[in-house]
């Protein structure tokens, strides 16, 4: 039985979190921590959130903390851009006074400027990493490709009954994304909004995608600006997705849709991707909520 764990409750642009600081001792052990996403993710039974996010001591040496996520279906993410926002300011305000804060991830090294007033934290600007768009790093499998080759704009099958194919891009900016652009394929967002469960489930979980993947539809509105609807990996809908912004951009920027800065505009609110030669960098805010105590979490 686990009980009396510490929590606080964090968002960014309605993303929500569940923070765990793990930073002094663990909390959850390491072979429950899925089993307990699960659990206190749930809406309506629990705190309910669309993940869990622990702080810990880096193991890697040049950075100076460890972000873990876990999906509320207890999946654990390689990285997460809204909710490193959301670490970087508890870290900054409760755990290291540092800044920009070297943040070790399951997807590589992330590096998190804060902007401060005071002690608290306004927003956050983030070194997401290059982006890499090779098959064998999202993991995709498509016939007649080989693992060295990309898949921009091109035909993904499909086998509902909504639409035989669609045109997508594959991209990993830490972890993988299918990024669909609306006027590609002919559609519109209420299609999209419509037919959100179904499209977005059955690309998630597509065998030309081992390891799943998440989801976005895009709609191109000039050279700085685009919108965008996410169905995440291991959550479904979300009102917004800081990985999936950064990978909309990215890809968005490759296609020559537009330039190297780009607002995002998701459900939640805003988000800015700038592309750099050296990667890019994602831009928002992050929102504390309340502190509260898991009475009985497992």
């Amino acid at each position: 039985m686990i009980r009396d764990v510490k929590f606080t409750k964090m968002h960014s642009l309605g993303n929500d979190y569940i923070v765990i600081n793990e930073y002094q001792g663990i909390k959850i052990d390491e072979d429950l921590k899925g089993e307990f996403s699960r659990k206190v993710c749930r809406r309506g039974f629990s705190v309910g959130a669309d993940g869990v996010i622990f702080i810990q001591r880096a193991e890697d040496k040049n950075c100076d903390v460890k972000f873990r996520i876990f999906n509320s279906d207890g999946s654990e993410a390689e990285m997460c851009g809204n909710g490193i926002r959301c670490f970087s300011r508890y870290v900054y305000e409760r755990v290291l006074k540092k800044n920009p804060l070297y943040v070790e991830t399951l997807g590589g090294l992330r590096i998190c400027e804060m902007d401060t007033e005071g002690d608290k934290v306004r927003s956050i600007r983030v070194y997401m990493g290059k982006p890499k768009f090779q098959l064998k790093d999202i993991p995709m499998v498509v016939e007649g490709k080989r693992e060295e080759d990309v898949f921009l704009n091109e035909y993904l099958h499909l086998k509902n009954n909504i639409l035989d194919r669609i045109k997508l891009s594959v991209v990993n900016v830490g972890n993988p994304h299918a990024v669909i652009f609306l006027e590609d394929n002919g559609i519109d967002m209420d299609f999209v909004r419509k037919n959100l469960e179904v499209l977005g489930r059955e690309i998630e979980n597509h065998e030309a995608f081992p390891e799943r993947i998440n989801v976005h539809f895009v709609e191109t509105l000039g050279r700085d600006e685009i919108r965008m609807i996410s169905w995440e990996r291991g959550v479904g809908y979300t009102r917004a997705c800081g990985t999936g912004a950064t990978a909309s951009a990215v890809v968005a920027h490759k296609l020559g849709k537009t330039g190297d800065k780009v607002v995002v505009h998701l459900d939640g609110g805003d988000l800015e991707v700038e592309i750099k030669e050296n990667g890019a960098y994602l831009k928002g805010d992050a929102v504390l909520v309340y502190d509260g105590i898991l009475r009985e979490a497992l």
